[in-house]
């Protein structure tokens, strides 16, 4: 589509973090932020489930909502919902027309151009105030504190969800480091819920929230039970703010359960101080209906085929322990690809966890770590190889062995998953 094209030409400017030039671009716009309520949620892994579970819950209950959400897997309208669809090709050619404008308006009075990743997120606001959005559930691209989104001034709430060592060259190469980039969406006086189980980035997002006078609540503390787990989905009880939930997800791993726990609490937060009204019901409801495609997907049974977008050491560790939940003892093929930025010894750890059988293919991106190289890794750690470049011609290798497995898993890099599911699905 023209305008994706458009919208892709601003990829030359790279991925630099700070507000300045989203700033310029959105007062243009007449700051189309301003006029919306959002929820922003931030993390390392977890961030995008989250959000997911927060948007239906929101529809469910009968709210028009926005979702803004990154990378996308197949389609680049992917990135911008609002009310259950996909932004059209019409109102995306639209927006981006009145956005592109404006960025060019910056060049020609001297300004620096914005990042794709700006154009996009503005293109999100002018959108979701054009829709005249109840809510908005905003995913922040990377990092925090210089993200594009975060121009938002009072959000209702910040989520912060898991914190590991991701983009280490742009956020900082410890925990505590990262942790100070994702604290940079709390607001003050704006709650803050918490998901990390790491005290290190606790400790810094605590001080923060202190120094804001923001409410802080660790999703940690709180005590549940998990009733059921299977394929189809996890149940489990909490209590929140001294009321009692029963949940029935359809995302699975135990760590979706935390992050549904996380998503709670932001919704049961909001409720009691008179932000959203949620019945029993439509809160059931949409945290049931709340999927993400991409991770720990289930494409096929019997024998199973799954895609899941595990990328680095706490993404890996948690596919790891979702397959041997469901899949202990089972014969397992795995087709992976890594970006050569990511920390691959650490993820392959995890993956050889999974089994020894693999085949090594190669994500469609610059920064793809090549299979040769790759699968020298993997059978350096005791893995047996196959390399096929193409992910294509991956896909169909492992559709005529199917016969050979009891599942067959594809990971890594989120490029990577986009392409495959596209390729299983035929």
């Amino acid at each position: 589509m023209d305008a994706i094209n458009k919208i892709h030409e601003f990829l030359r400017f790279g991925s630099v973090l700070g507000l300045e030039r989203m700033n310029i671009l959105l007062k243009k716009l007449g700051n189309p932020q301003d006029d919306l309520k959002v929820i922003h949620v931030a993390g390392t892994n977890g961030k995008g489930s989250i959000c997911k579970y927060v948007y239906e819950v929101l529809q469910a209950a009968g709210y028009q909502t926005g979702l803004y959400t990154s990378p996308y897997i197949e389609v680049f309208n992917e990135r911008i919902e609002f009310d259950g669809a996909y932004i059209s090709d019409e109102d995306l050619n639209r927006c981006s027309e009145i956005v592109l404008a404006r960025a060019e308006e910056m060049v020609k009075e001297g300004d620096e151009s914005p990042t794709e990743f700006e154009v996009v997120t503005a293109i999100a606001f002018l959108y979701f105030k054009e829709q005249k959005a109840d809510y908005v559930v905003l995913e922040v691209g990377l990092g925090g504190r210089g993200d594009s989104t975060n121009v938002v001034k009072h959000p209702l709430a910040s989520i912060i969800a898991s914190i590991s060592l991701d983009h280490t060259d742009r956020l900082g190469e410890t925990i505590p480091e990262i942790a100070f980039e994702k604290a940079g969406i709390i607001k003050a006086g704006c709650p803050v819920i918490s998901t990390t189980d790491r005290e290190d980035a606790k400790e810094v997002f605590i001080k923060r929230a202190d120094e804001l006078n923001a409410p802080f609540f660790d999703v940690q503390q709180l005590a549940y039970k998990i009733t059921d787990q299977t394929l189809e989905g996890y149940c489990f009880e909490t209590e929140i703010l001294g009321k009692k939930y029963d949940i029935e997800i359809s995302m699975l791993g135990r760590h979706q359960v935390q992050n549904a726990l996380a998503a709670l609490y932001a919704i049961a937060l909001l409720a009691e101080q008179g932000s959203i009204t949620v019945s029993t019901e439509a809160l059931k409801k949409g945290f049931k209906k709340a999927k993400q495609i991409g991770r720990f997907e289930i494409l096929r049974r019997n024998p199973s085929v799954i895609i899941d977008g595990a990328h680095n050491p706490d993404g890996s560790k948690a596919l790891r322990e979702a397959v041997s939940s469901h899949f202990e003892g089972k014969k397992i093929l795995m087709t992976i690809g890594i970006l050569q930025d990511k920390d691959v010894d650490e993820v392959l750890h995890n993956f050889l966890a999974i089994t020894k059988d693999f085949v090594v293919t190669e994500p469609d991106n610059p920064r793809k770590l090549p299979a040769a190289d790759l699968a020298k890794m993997i059978t350096a750690k005791g893995g047996n190889c196959i390399i096929i470049e193409s992910p294509k011609a991956a896909a169909e290798y492992v559709k005529k062995r199917y016969a050979e497995y009891d599942l067959l898993l594809f990971a890594g890099s989120l490029y990577l998953i986009g392409e495959m599911r596209g390729y299983l699905h035929e």
